[in-house]
């Protein structure tokens, strides 16, 4: 089961991209919803702001950090197939 990803969310990489220099467990943001959801252009950013990097990635390459409990019941609308 994987939920859905939406605009602003906190994504950290799930596998290596050593072309753009970014690593498994690095973080970013989503900052473009592409192709009703099939991809994502995520912006990485260090401490201070400052992107270093932006990338295309489908969802098999990230995942969405969450800070709060999920309650799937409600959240099952939000579920992709």
């Amino acid at each position: 089961m994987r939920l859905a990803v939406n605009l602003l969310d906190v994504v950290a990489l799930t596998n290596d991209l050593p072309e753009y220099n970014l690593w498994c467990g690095q973080v970013g943001t989503v900052v473009e919803v592409l192709g009703r959801g099939q991809a994502f252009e995520v912006e990485f950013a260090d401490r201070q702001g400052h992107t270093y990097e932006s990338v295309g990635l489908t969802p098999d390459q990230f995942i969405v950090l969450r800070y709060d409990p999920l309650n799937l019941q409600s959240t099952a609308e939000r579920v992709l197939a």
